[in-house]
Formats: structure tokens, sequence, C-alpha cells
């Protein structure tokens, strides 16, 4: 049998680029209200970071280890930095006009602007000098590059002024850098809601600096790193210590993947710079205004409610059901229940149960994955603490790999286990990335078991503008195998059995496989709604089941690498993107129609090759019928015609529909007067 042809597969990086291109939509859509509009613009601009710390940093390691290498979709990985610096190119040419051209007018129209040192007349320019000068400029120390001084090193997505200066008269010259300090306000504010960029005052007072020299050449640059930690992981390894040499050889030691220069940067400093970091021409790339339009993140402080979204509560979970009031526990015995983030509270739900079992006397062991949790204010991080203080056996896996909370997570490990906790941190090999909870409960029948299994992180900021959903049960089969998935976690000792579960990486992709072959055939339905799909096996049997009659329905937020609407290859095969104001985070399976015994799964795991090999993921069966409907509604909601998303083609482009409406009002229209 031939290989596979690999353009069956759209390219993952670029399809990652075309999701950023719809944050972007949003930003750029006038409907959406104007400080959310900043917001998607900054939200849009720090994806790209992590893009080009992870992602870009990968390709280029390849590059440099193996030129022949290929991605699934047959583009060498120098073939997809050209196609990435293309559309990152096109993509920031975008962005910088929105921001001039539209948000910085209709921002002024509302009392809100952004200025540049240009635009403040002398009273206002004395009054920014000397704020600056008690606040700022302390903090600020010019570092000269010399004979006597080597280059400085700079700092991950730290902002920095650089400079070419010499003596009035004389052709030597020098080079210095100023830090922009991390704590230093990255929006100056000069009055109420007038704002201008720090590097803008620093540029205009940088005279001071060099009493005695010209000033040649300036510029303001930006330095992106490899962001992640090449750990070596050994039977003898203390992985806790490996985490921390692995934080201080990324502070000191990184390699600079990408550097972004003010368009009027000289080639002098340039040029340096690209000697210093290693960089190509293609590794550098010209920012059309302020670098980092991230901070316009900060924007979203101001307190102007007719900008922004209309506040919105979560609904407190059972509220309004006949077991209102009722112990948790109490609940759990009678049936199972499904809790939808940010829609129902968080803090009412899986909060309270961790709170409840640290609480109650009756409660022997308490066991949680951590991934990301929120900070020490963390509700579920202080019922730990307590729990164990008070004597229960808690076990909590941290996963310190969690990237770009690795610090946080191994601050939080630390005082988990002052409290008394056992804590592990993750699988050689593999990173944790299961979001379960397990309550082991004595009764008068004996020993029971509680557990939670979900789609999101056990964290309480998140859960307000993730979308997620969990399912909390006492059903004693689940809970078996949610204790054989914390046995697997804590001992050590290899491959688990699971009754009911889907496990990664032991057989969850053979087992949504096995569920998509089952719907091969006319008849056939599958709907599946992630955040990601890139591996290849999955989308292949997705091909297969649609080439055989399944009508497949796809609702993918971001990365999508399966081709729909191909004719002899997936003509029956719909991909959706949904985008809005929370961002869509949940895993939900369905395989069959709602009237035909269809099976219905939700967790944590996307289908991704990551996710399904290198990562400890969990997806559970929602085994209750009412329950089940109440999936069947949701998912019926993201499938109506008239809401608005994004459709993929065949080309891998993405077309927005016309519809109006929005899922996520639906959704929460819709919960406010459900029942839990």
């Amino acid at each position: 049998m031939p290989p596979p042809d690999p353009k069956r597969l759209i390219n993952r990086e670029l399809s990652w680029l075309s999701f950023n291109q719809r944050v972007l939509d949003l930003a750029r859509d006038p409907a959406t209200p104007l400080l959310e509009r900043t917001k998607f613009l900054a939200i849009a601009s720090r994806n790209l970071d992590e893009f080009f710390q992870v992602r870009v940093a990968d390709l280029q390691d390849r590059r440099a280890e193996d030129p022949q290498w290929s991605s699934p979709d047959g583009r060498t990985a120098e073939q997809q930095l050209e196609a990435i610096r293309e559309a990152v190119e096109q993509m920031s040419s975008a962005a910088y006009a929105l921001y001039r051209g539209e948000l910085v007018p209709a921002l002024a129209g509302e009392g809100i602007e952004l200025l540049t040192w240009q635009d403040l007349d002398v009273e206002e320019r004395g009054r920014v000098e000397t704020i600056f000068d008690a606040e700022i400029r302390p903090t600020l120390i010019p570092l000269a590059v010399d004979s006597a001084h080597p280059f400085p090193y700079v700092s991950a997505l730290s902002l920095s002024i650089g400079a070419i200066v010499g003596r009035p008269g004389a052709a030597a010259e020098r080079f210095a850098r100023i830090k922009v300090p991390s704590f230093a306000p990255r929006l100056f504010e000069v009055s109420l809601n007038r704002m201008i960029p720090i590097e803008e005052v620093i540029i205009a007072i940088l005279p001071s600096f060099f009493p005695e020299d010209e000033i040649r050449d300036l510029g303001c640059f930006r330095v992106t790193r490899d962001a992640d930690l090449e750990l070596r992981e050994r039977d003898d390894t203390d992985l806790a210590s490996e985490i921390e040499v692995g934080l201080r050889r990324m502070r000191r030691q990184s390699d600079a993947v990408r550097l972004e220069v003010s368009t009027d940067t000289g080639p002098k400093i340039r040029e340096m710079l690209m000697a210093v970091l290693q960089l190509k021409s293609e590794d550098v790339y010209d920012a059309a205004g302020p670098l980092d339009l991230g901070s316009l993140w900060d924007l979203s402080e101001i307190d102007r409610p007719d900008l922004k979204y209309d506040k919105r509560t979560p609904r407190p979970f059972r509220s309004g059901s006949s077991s209102e009031g009722s112990p948790i526990f109490d609940v759990l015995l009678d049936r199972d229940c499904l809790v939808h983030h940010p829609y129902q509270s968080f803090e009412s739900s899986l909060e309270e149960l961790l709170s409840a079992a640290a609480e109650d006397p009756k409660v022997r062991v308490i066991m949680c994955t951590i991934y990301r949790t929120g900070g020490p204010e963390s509700g579920i991080v202080r019922a730990l603490e307590g729990a164990a203080a008070a004597g229960k056996q808690v076990v909590v896996l941290v996963e310190l790999k969690a990237r770009f909370d690795e610090a946080a997570n191994l601050q939080r490990a630390r005082s988990l286990e002052r409290a008394g906790a056992h804590v592990v941190y993750g699988v050689m090999g593999l990173k944790t990335h299961s979001k379960i909870a397990l309550v082991v409960r004595a009764e008068p029948s004996g020993l029971r078991r509680y557990c939670h299994v979900g789609t999101g992180n056990y964290n309480p900021v998140t859960a307000r503008i993730y979308e997620d959903i969990g399912l909390l049960t006492s059903d004693p089969e689940i809970t078996r195998d949610v204790a054989e998935v914390f046995h697997r976690l804590t001992s050590g000792s290899g491959l688990r059995d699971y009754d009911r579960l889907l496990v990664a990486p032991e057989h969850l992709r053979e087992g949504i496989i096995e569920k998509i072959q089952s719907q091969s055939g006319p008849g056939g339905r599958i709907v599946l709604k992630a955040n990601s799909l890139a591996d290849p096996p999955v989308i292949d049997a997705l091909y297969a089941a649609s080439q055989a009659g399944c009508e497949i329905d796809l609702i993918i937020r971001g990365i999508c690498c399966l081709r729909p609407g191909v004719h002899g290859l997936s003509e029956r095969i719909r991909v959706h993107s949904i985008l809005g104001r929370y961002l869509e985070h949940s895993r939900i399976f369905r395989f069959g129609s709602p009237t035909d015994h269809a099976e219905y799964w939700l967790g944590s795991a996307d289908l991704m090759p990551r996710n399904l090999d290198l990562r400890v993921e969990t997806v559970v069966p929602i085994r209750d019928e009412a329950l089940r409907g109440r999936i069947d509604r949701i998912l019926s909601i993201y499938l109506q015609e008239d809401i608005r998303h994004w459709e993929l083609s065949p080309d891998g482009s993405w077309k927005q529909s016309g519809g109006t409406r929005h899922v996520q009002d639906l959704l929460s229209d819709w919960l406010r007067h459900s029942e839990s």
C-alpha cells in the first residue's frame, strides 16, 4: 500500500497562525466593544510571542539537526519557517494598521488617549519628566559595550532601548542599552486615561544619561527566546531540583529565536544585535508602532463598562434545583452532575467539593491534579493545605512542566509539602494534563469514592473566562478508574487497566479511533468539539468514516490539520471554529445519533500527537441520560446555522459565516434558567 498523501493534511503551524488571525478578526470587528477589541489585539500579540518561544524555536532546532526532516504535511523545517515569516509579516502589518488607523482614533474619541512625546505640550512634558524622575529614572541603568564591558544579557521579551553614542568630533563610538524594568508601567500615565508608551519618555530624556556624548543612532528592540526547558529525566533525578536548574538556565542561556525592532532603528544597531544574538535577517521583524502590542491588555483595567462586554456573574451550581442547600456528597450519591464554566460557578461546584472534603471528618483521602492553579489564593490550594494539616491523606500531582507556569507550580508544590500533603511531581517522560480529583469518604456502607473529571484547569481565575465542562460523580466504576489513574501517577508501576475511562498514553488514541470506526457507514454520526485536531491517525479515521457515509461535524477552536469537503476524501466533514468573549476550551465527543444509543465523552485531551503520546490525559463517558440530554442541547447550540462562526475550506482558509447570534450568549441564557 502506498504511503498516505501528505497533502491530505494542513500544516500545523500555518493552521495555528490562521487561528491567531481569527483572534485578530475579533479585534477588527466594529461590533466588538472597543476595549475588548484592544484586548483581542493584545491577545493576538501575546499568542505570537508564545508561538515563537515554542513552535518557531522547535522548527529552528529541527532545521539545524536534520535539514531533511519534514512534518506530516510534507514540509521541511526551512519551508515552514519561510511560510511562517510571510504569514507573520502580513499579520503584523494588519495589527499595526488596526492599531494606528482604527483603535487609537476610536479610543481618543472616547477620551482614552495613546500619545507620543510630540503630542505633549511643554507643561505636560515637564510634569511627565518630574514624575518619571521620581519614580522610574533611578531604576534605569545604561549599560555600555566596550573593551571593558561585554554585551549585556538581554532577557526574553524585555523591552530595551539601544543607542550608538560617541564624543562630539571623535570617530570612536560605542553601543549602550537601557532595559525597561519589568515593574515599570508599560503605558506611562500623563493624566487620567491619557497615556504614553514608556519608551517614548526614556528616549526623550536619553541625552541626560550621556552628557558628554552625542547620540548617533537609537531604537527600541525586544528579543524572543526559546522557552522550553530541556530536562534530563533520569531515574535518579529529582524532578523538582531539575526544574529549578532549568529555570536558572532559561534565564541565562536561552537561545534567541526572534528580534523585534522599531522601524526607526538604524542599521548599526540591527547588525550588532543580530551578530550578538546569532540571528539572521529573516529572524528580524520591524514594528510599525510600539513594540509589544500585548501591553494594550492594561487598557482593560480602565473603568469604562460601556466599552466592554456586559458583566456576567456565573450562576451558582445547583441554584434552583431540588438539591440546592443539600451537602454535595448527598447530591452525588443520588445522581451525577455536569458543571459548565464560566456559565456555572467554579467556587460552588469543584471548589465546594474539595472544601467540603477538607472539612468533613468522614473524608479519609483527597487526591487532585494541579496543572495551573491561579495563585496561592486559590480556594483549592487552601482546601488541600487545610486537609493535609488536619491529618487527612492528601495526594497532589503537581505538573512542574506546565509551560510558563513552572516556577509558580514549584512554589505551590513546596507550600503543599510544608502543609503535610504528599506531592508527586509527574511521571518521567510524560506531562500530566488530566483534570481529575478524587475523594474517599467513610460511610455506613463502607468507603465510597467521589470524583471530578473535567476539561479545564483547577483555576478559579481562568474558570471565569475559559469555557469548560466537568463531571461530578460517585459512580463506582468511574471512580475506581480515576483511582487507578492516580495510582498510575503515584506508584511509578506502569500501565493500568481501566473499565470505563479512556486514558493516554495507554489507549486513548485507539479508543477514539474505535469509536470513530463504529460510526463508519450510512447513518453514522459524529460530533467532536476540541481545541485542536492534528493527529494523523485520528484524521485518517475521520476521512475513512466520511468516505463510508458518516456525517461529521467538528467544532475546533484552534489548530485543524484535517481538510474538510474534499471530493472522495471528506465530503461529509464540516469544520467550524467558535471564538468570543470566553476561550472555548472544552473537549466533548459524541459518537452516534442522539436517537440511536449515542456515546458521550468529555475530558482533558485534544486530538494531537503530543496529547495522545506524551501526556497523561483522561476522558470519561457520560452515562446518565439526563446529562446526555444536556450535552445534546449544548452541541445543538454550537451547530445552529444562524450563529457566528468560521468555516474551514478545503484549501485551509477560514471564512466567517453570515450568522449574527453568539453561541456564548445562547448558552448563557439557556444555562441561567436550567437545573444542574
